[in-house]
């Protein structure tokens, strides 16, 4: 594990970002990481969002209970999200396709993992928040008013929502 970097990044306010969450979102995606130096995962997302909630920024994030991931961010406090220039796309899609349980994906896709103040994140990326739990709830298909919401989970694995404080914007 390389010593933390963040030097090798720039820290701005969240309320500063030329980025569109959208984007970065719904198109690029971003890998979630929890965990510790030495026993964490990351996974590929590409549901969630950023606001302002509780006189905080925030993002919002979705984990399914049966992703590997889902048991580190729930042991953890912190969580990231990092974001990559489209050239690591490739790793992008195979770190949502392969699970760390049976994956090394740091190893099968080269990237360095690096310990901030908060968690762990990928030095290869160009941005990342570092992220304080704040709260979390189970997407409830009662409160489904659009029932063809329910077609995204034919296994009834709904998802848990993190929201987390953003305690660090760092940029490349």
């Amino acid at each position: 594990m390389k010593k933390a970097i963040e030097n090798t990044f720039a820290e701005i306010e969240p309320n500063k970002l030329k980025d569109n969450v959208f984007k970065l979102i719904g198109i690029d995606y971003m890998l979630i990481t929890a965990g510790t130096p030495t026993s964490f995962n990351t996974m590929t997302a590409g549901w969630g969002g950023f606001g302002f909630l509780w006189g905080k920024n925030v993002c919002f994030c979705f984990i399914r209970p049966n992703r590997y991931t889902y048991n580190f961010v729930e042991k953890s406090n912190y969580f990231t999200l990092s974001f990559f220039d489209n050239k690591y796309k490739d790793v992008l899609n195979f770190c949502g396709s392969k699970s760390g349980r049976d994956t090394d994906k740091v190893k099968e896709t080269g990237l360095s993992p690096v310990k901030g103040t908060a968690g762990i994140y990928f030095a290869e990326a160009r941005l990342v928040f570092l992220c304080k739990k704040i709260y979390y709830q189970d997407i409830n298909p009662k409160g489904f008013i659009n029932k063809k919401i329910d077609k995204n989970y034919p296994n009834k694995d709904y998802h848990r929502m993190y929201t987390g404080e953003i305690i660090k914007c760092l940029v490349k």
